[in-house]
């Protein structure tokens, strides 16, 4: 439940593959909306990635243990303990809200310690910080946690790489918007034009590794299989196939 099996390596792997192999911005293309607004400057885009990598990484742990023990198939099974018989309820259906609200209850904290510690931030990210709470690769890294029903720690290091990924990928877009204010862009390209042009180009980067798969959880090793010996073959059964003239 906690572990699996999945073994340290297989971690490290999980996590490369959250951040590059399975980007959630350049191959799932989730999230855009705040990456095409606030990749302007590197300064904000960092800004906002190391928000996105603190929100969804607690966000995924205790969405984990939402599904884990309230609205998962048979998650209601531990209130037995106390006399409770509760097999038979399923709140599947209030998944999508809870995670919602665990998200939005982060992001309101998250934007209360800005505000307190770095106004500068907090001014420059303006209404696109509220805007975590709707940002779909958030909320679509903790369902793909779920879904793919990841134990505890393998949980924890697939969403914190997913928001390491997206951290990534701002942070390389803002750079690179930074250097073409200096550049000689065609003026029909200038300002969004040029930013979808590289995001696809970088998209096709990332999607070059699409079908590497790093995270292979440790199966039991199935039964040898028997080896006849001499004794063996001599006592087993002979079937002649009947001859026809």
């Amino acid at each position: 439940m906690w572990m699996g099996n999945y073994e340290p390596l297989n971690l490290l792997g999980l996590l490369i593959q959250s951040v590059f192999i399975e980007n959630f911005l350049l191959a799932n293309f989730l999230g855009m909306c705040t990456y095409l607004a606030c990749s302007s400057r590197l300064a904000t885009a960092n800004g906002l990635g190391v928000a996105v990598v603190f929100v969804l990484t607690i966000a995924g742990i205790l969405n984990w243990l939402v599904h884990a023990f309230v609205t998962g198939p048979e998650a209601l099974s531990w209130l037995s303990a106390i006399g409770i018989d509760a097999k038979g309820v399923n709140l599947g259906f209030l998944e999508f809200l809870v995670f919602i609200s665990v998200i939005a209850a982060f992001v309101q904290i998250l934007e209360i310690v800005i505000e307190r510690f770095s106004p500068a931030l907090y001014n420059s990210l303006g209404m696109y910080l509220p805007l975590i709470t709707v940002n779909c690769a958030i909320l679509g890294a903790c369902l793909f946690a779920v879904t793919r029903n990841y134990p505890f720690i393998p949980n924890t290091v697939y969403v914190m790489g997913s928001g390491f990924g997206w951290w990534i990928a701002i942070a390389l877009i803002a750079a690179i918007r930074e250097k073409l204010e200096y550049s000689h862009v065609i003026p029909g390209l200038k300002g969004m034009g040029i930013t979808f042009i590289m995001t696809g180009l970088m998209s096709m980067a990332f999607m070059s590794f699409t079908g590497i798969k790093l995270a292979n959880p440790t199966a039991d090793e199935p039964p040898a299989p028997k080896v006849l010996n001499v004794q063996d073959t001599a006592a087993a059964p002979v079937y002649k196939q009947n001859s026809t003239t």
